[in-house]
C-alpha cells in the first residue's frame, strides 16, 4: 500500500467504469476522489459511485492529475472494499472480447468477476464501518453489487465523454460521437491526451470503440495517426507496462483484426486467420516444440494467505503427501535458480511420449515457453491425469494454470488428479459453489495462492497471477457457450487470452471441432497426435452392421430389442465373462417422439403443435391398455390422433428412450442388472461386475477396467438433427463413448456404414473428419470459415438495428427467418410478441472486427432513441438455425 500512497496525493481524479447496461454508455467517467477515500482508491478496486442521481457499481480504471473536464465534478461515493479485483490483464481481456462480441465492457466483467461476499474477503471478520452501504432514496435492490443491473432510470441518460458535472445532469451526445466511432475520442484510455496524466498503477488498457489504444488489445484497428495510447513513463525498455511493480505483457497490434486474434508481430508467428502456406513460408513450424520461439517471462507477486481448504475435495483435504508440495516448490527454485526448466515429481512423461513431440511439448511447457497444440487423446486415455500433468509443470515454475472442462463430473475428476500432483495450490471453480465458496477461491486465484484453477466455463476469466497455460477439454460442448450477454464462447476467449498473455494453449479431447482445425490449419496452434499404429493398439474394435429398415428385416433379433444379432452376441459372452455393458440411446424417457405409421408425418399437438410422446409405463404389454400420447409442452392428452397429412390413426415410435430401451434388455438379457444414468439420476461411476448400463449421450458413467461391450444405438437420430454441428457432435459423443470401453473389448454402431461420421468412428480418425467438415462449412460459408452475427427480435427492431447500422460492404443479409426451435427468445416471458425472427450477417473473417463494431456502434444509437422493444446479437452463435 506504500507504493500507492507515495503518488496518492498529486492524482486527485478517479477514472471510472459504470456497470450500466445502455450500449451507449459503455465509456469512463471521471469523479473526483474524497481525501478519506485517498489511500484505498486505488485502480481495480470496486466504488459506488452517483449516476443520474443513483449509485450505481464501479470499477477504478485509473488515477489522474486532473482531468479534461472544466466543470464541476461529483465526487466518489465510497469505495466497496480495498480488495483490487479488477486486474490489468482481465480488463484488457474484457475490452477484447466486448469488442470480438459486439458487447459492452461491464456485460463482460460481469461474467467475469463474482459478486463480492464481504466475510470471505476480510478473513471472516465482520463488516468494517466504512463498507457499510449509505441509505439512499434513490437506490433499490438492482444496485446491490457490480453483478447487478441497472434499472430503466439510468437509460434515459446520455452522458457526453463520459465526464460527470456538478448537478447530476448529463449533455446528450452528438449524432457524430455515436455514428462514427473510429473517430471518437479514446475515453478509456490511461492518457489518452496531455492534460490527464495517469498514475503509474492505473489499469492500463483501451475502449473497445475508440481509434487508438493501449498496445495488446485485440479487436480494434490501429491508427498510425492517433496519440500513443499512454504516457512514455509509463513504458519500460522493453515495451511492457509497469504496474505496480509488476511486468504485464503488452504485444504490439496489428494493423487490422482479422481472425480470433491478431498477429503478435509482423512476421513473428502466425495468427489463427494465416493460411498453412503463409505458415510454412515464415518458418513457423513444429520448432515451437523444440526450439525457444514464444518464451514468457515469468513473475507476479502471491498473496499473504492462502484460503482455507483451497478448493480440495473433502476426501483429499490432508492426504495431500509432503512430497508432492516439495517438488513443486524444488522445481520453482530450479527455475528461479537459472535452471533450463525440469518437470517435477510425480510427472510421469512417458505417457505423453505416445504422442509425436508429446515429450517435447512436455519439456517446452517445463521451459516456460508458450507453446499451442489441437491433442487428441488416445482411446482409454486417462486425461484427466494428463491434464494435471501438464498443469503441475507449469505450477512446478511458479506459473499459474487453468483448466476447463465442460460439467461438474468432469471438475471433480480433474480436481483429484491436481491436487495429488500439486496439493493445496489446486481449487476449483464452479456456478454450483455457493457464493462464500466461490469467492474464497476466486480470491485465492487472484492473490497467488491458488497455482491450479480447474473449471467451468467461467474460469476463463479467472485472475491466474502469471499465466503460463490454459487448457480446455471438450471444447464442442455447447456448455462451454455463456447464454448471457455478450454471448462469448470460452474456448474463443481461452485462445484470445492465450494469445495477448503469451501462455500456452491446448485444445484436448477425444474429437475435435471445425474450430479448432481451423487455427491448426492456419498455423497459430500445432498437432499433437499420436501414430496411427498406437492408436490401433489403443482402440477397441469398432463395427457398424446397419440400422436401415432393410437390415432390421433381416434380422429376427434386432426387431425385437432393437440390437442387431451380433450385438446381442457380443453383449451376452461379455456377460458371460463378468465384464459390463454399456448401451447409449439418444434420448431419455419412453417414446420421447411419434410419428404417423402410414407416412411418417411428426405427430403434433392440435393444440400448441408440440410434439406428442407416449408417456412412461408398460403400455402394451401383457394385455394392458396402451396409453394415449402426450403432448411434451402442454402436456394435454391427445386420446384421438387423427394424421393431419393421410388422417391415419395409427402412431409409430421416432425414436425410443432410455427407459423403453432398460425395459426391451431386461426381457432380452433376463437375471441381469439393468442400471440407468439419465436426466436427474446420472451415475459417475459404477462398480466392475456383469450388468447392462442405458445411459444417454454424455451421461455414460466410468466403470474401472473398461466396459467389455459398447451399443450405440439409434445413430441415425443424432445424425439427421438439423443442426450445423449434428455430425460433429455425434462423433464426439459417440467417441467419448467408445473411450470407455477396455483395449480388447468391441464397440457398436447403430449406423449406416457408408456414412461418412460413421467411417471416421470405424478408422478413429477425428482430425480428418473435422478437415472435411471445415472445407465443407468453407464452401457454403459458414462459420468458422466466416464471420457471422444472428439478430433476434421483431422486425421492427431488427429494421431499426440494421437502419442505424454502417455495415461492411461485402456484409451478406441471410432472412429474416423464424427463430430456430429450441433456441431461447430475447425477452421475458410477458412481453414475449407473437413473432420472433432472426436476421444472419455475414462476413469474410477479415471483415469480423468491422462488423462488430458497426453493430457495437447501431445498439448505442439505438439505446439513445430509448427503443424498449428488446433485440439480442450474437456473433458466431452455437446455434445459427
Amino acid at each position: 500500500m506504500a507504493a500507492h500512497d507515495s503518488t496518492a496525493a498529486g492524482h486527485p481524479i478517479a477514472r471510472v467504469l459504470p456497470l450500466l447496461s445502455p450500449a451507449h454508455l459503455d465509456r469512463d467517467f471521471d469523479y473526483v476522489v474524497p481525501p478519506e477515500l485517498e489511500e484505498i482508491a486505488q485502480p481495480g478496486v470496486r466504488v459506488r459511485v452517483r449516476f443520474a442521481g443513483r449509485l450505481v457499481d464501479g470499477y477504478i480504471l485509473a488515477r489522474l492529475s486532473h482531468s479534461d473536464h472544466t466543470g464541476k465534478m461529483v465526487k466518489l461515493e465510497r469505495v466497496v472494499s480495498a480488495e483490487r479485483v479488477l486486474t490489468p490483464e482481465i480488463l484488457q481481456l474484457a475490452t477484447a472480447v466486448a469488442a470480438r462480441y459486439a458487447g459492452t465492457r461491464a456485460d463482460v466483467l460481469r461474467l467475469a468477476i463474482p459478486p463480492r461476499h464481504a466475510r470471505t474477503e476480510s478473513g471472516g471478520s465482520k463488516k468494517s464501518a466504512e463498507s457499510k452501504e449509505p441509505q439512499d432514496d434513490s437506490a433499490d435492490s438492482a444496485d446491490g453489487g457490480p453483478g447487478s443491473s441497472v434499472s430503466r432510470t439510468a437509460k434515459t441518460v446520455t452522458p457526453s465523454r463520459g465526464r460527470v458535472v456538478a448537478s447530476g445532469s448529463l449533455r446528450a451526445p452528438l449524432d457524430s460521437d455515436l455514428a462514427d466511432n473510429s473517430a471518437a475520442e479514446p475515453v478509456a484510455c490511461v492518457a489518452d491526451s496531455p492534460s490527464a496524466v495517469a498514475r503509474p498503477d492505473a489499469l492500463v488498457v483501451g475502449h473497445p470503440h475508440s481509434a487508438s489504444f493501449v498496445s495488446g488489445s485485440p479487436g480494434i484497428p490501429n491508427d498510425s495517426a492517433a496519440a500513443p495510447a499512454s504516457s512514455p513513463d509509463m513504458r519500460t525498455a522493453s515495451g511492457a507496462v509497469d504496474v505496480a511493480g509488476d511486468r504485464v505483457r503488452s504485444a504490439p497490434v496489428a494493423s487490422r483484426y482479422t481472425d480470433y486474434v491478431t498477429d503478435a508481430a509482423a512476421g513473428s508467428e502466425p495468427s489463427p486467420t494465416d493460411s498453412v502456406e503463409s505458415v510454412a513460408n515464415s518458418g513457423v513450424a513444429m520448432s515451437h516444440l523444440r526450439a525457444g520461439a514464444g518464451s514468457v517471462a515469468t513473475g507476479g507477486a502471491v498473496g499473504d494467505a492462502e484460503p482455507e481448504g483451497g478448493g480440495v475435495p473433502a476426501d483429499l483435504r490432508g492426504a495431500v503427501t509432503a512430497e508432492s508440495a516439495k517438488s513443486v516448490n524444488a522445481a520453482a527454485a530450479s527455475t528461479d535458480s537459472g535452471g533450463a526448466g525440469t518437470v517435477p515429481d510425480g510427472v510421469d512423461v512417458g505417457p505423453w511420449e505416445r504422442y509425436v513431440h508429446g515429450a517435447a511439448f512436455v519439456s517446452a511447457l517445463g521451459q516456460g515457453k508458450g507453446v499451442r497444440a489441437g491433442w487428441q487423446a488416445v482411446p482409454g486415455e486417462d486425461w484427466a491425469r494428463r491434464l494435471a500433468e501438464l498443469a503441475a509443470v507449469v505450477a512446478g515454475r511458479g506459473r499459474s494454470a487453468i483448466l476447463m472442462v465442460p460439467d461438474q463430473r468432469d471438475l471433480d475428476r480433474v480436481l483429484t488428479e491436481c491436487v495429488r500432483l500439486v496439493g493445496d495450490s489446486a481449487v476449483g471453480l464452479a456456478a454450483g459453489l455457493g457464493p462464500a465458496a466461490r469467492y474464497r477461491r476466486w480470491l485465492a486465484a487472484l492473490r497467488g495462492t491458488a497455482r491450479v484453477i480447474v473449471g467451468t466455463r467461467s474460469a476463463v476469466f479467472a485472475p491466474a497471477a502469471d499465466l503460463g497455460l490454459i487448457a480446455i477439454w471438450d471444447d464442442g460442448d455447447d456448455t462451454y457457450a455463456e447464454p448471457r450477454a455478450p454471448y462469448p464462447h470460452a474456448r474463443e476467449v481461452a485462445m484470445l487470452r492465450a494469445h495477448e498473455t503469451g501462455a500456452a494453449f491446448v485444445a484436448a479431447g477425444f474429437a475435435r471441432t471445425a474450430e479448432i482445425q481451423a487455427v491448426v490449419d492456419s498455423g497459430w496452434a500445432h498437432d499433437l497426435l499420436a501414430d496411427r499404429a498406437v492408436v490401433r493398439k489403443f482402440s477397441p474394435r469398432i463395427s457398424a452392421p446397419g440400422d436401415s429398415d432393410i437390415a432390421m428385416e433381416r434380422d429376427p433379433v434386432a426387431r425385437a430389442v432393437r440390437i442387431p444379432a451380433v450385438g446381442y452376441a457380443a453383449a451376452r459372452s461379455a456377460l458371460a465373462e463378468g465384464a459390463a455393458v454399456l448401451v447409449q440411446v439418444p434420448r431419455r424417457g419412453y417414446i420421447p417422439a411419434l410419428a404417423c405409421a402410414k407416412c411418417r408425418t411428426p405427430a403434433r399437438c392440435r393444440r400448441c403443435n408440440g410434439p406428442l410422446a407416449l408417456p412412461d409405463g408398460r403400455a402394451g404389454h401383457r394385455g394392458e391398455t396402451a396409453h394415449s400420447p402426450v403432448c411434451r409442452w402442454c402436456g394435454i392428452t391427445e386420446a384421438a390422433f387423427r394424421c393431419p397429412a393421410c388422417a391415419s390413426r395409427s402412431l409409430r415410435a421416432v425414436v425410443i428412450g432410455a427407459a423403453r430401451t432398460a425395459e426391451e434388455l431386461g426381457r432380452a438379457f433376463p437375471g441381469v442388472p439393468i442400471r440407468g444414468s439419465s436426466g436427474g439420476a446420472i451415475l459417475d461411476t459404477v462398480e466392475p461386475g456383469p450388468q447392462v448400463i442405458v445411459a444417454t449421450v454424455g451421461a455414460e458413467p466410468v466403470l474401472p477396467g473398461g466396459y467389455g461391450v459398447a451399443l450405440l444405438l439409434d445413430g441415425w437420430a443424432l445424425l439427421s438433427r438439423a443442426d450445423l454441428r449434428a455430425t460433429e457432435d455425434t462423433l464426439r459423443r459417440w467417441m467419448s463413448a467408445a473411450t470407455l470401453v477396455r483395449t480388447h473389448g468391441q464397440v457398436i454402431v447403430m449406423a449406416e456404414p457408408s456414412l461418412p461420421t460413421v467411417q471416421a468412428l470405424l478408422r478413429w480418425d477425428p482430425v480428418g473428419h473435422a478437415r472435411a467438415e471445415l472445407a465443407g462449412r468453407a464452401e457454403v460459408g459458414f462459420p468458422p470459415t466466416v464471420r457471422m452475427a444472428a439478430i433476434d427480435g421483431t422486425s421492427d427492431s431488427i429494421a431499426e438495428l440494421l437502419s442505424a447500422a454502417k455495415l461492411p460492404d461485402n456484409v451478406d443479409l441471410l432472412g429474416p427467418v423464424p427463430l430456430p426451435p429450441g433456441a431461447r427468445k430475447p425477452f421475458d416471458s410477458g412481453d414475449t410478441p407473437a413473432e420472433v425472427e432472426r436476421m444472419l450477417l455475414r462476413v469474410h473473417r477479415t471483415s469480423g472486427a468491422a462488423l462488430a463494431r458497426a453493430l457495437t456502434a447501431a445498439q448505442a444509437i439505438r439505446s439513445t432513441h430509448r427503443s424498449d422493444a428488446p433485440l439480442r446479437v450474437q456473433i458466431d452463435p452455437v446455434d445459427i438455425g
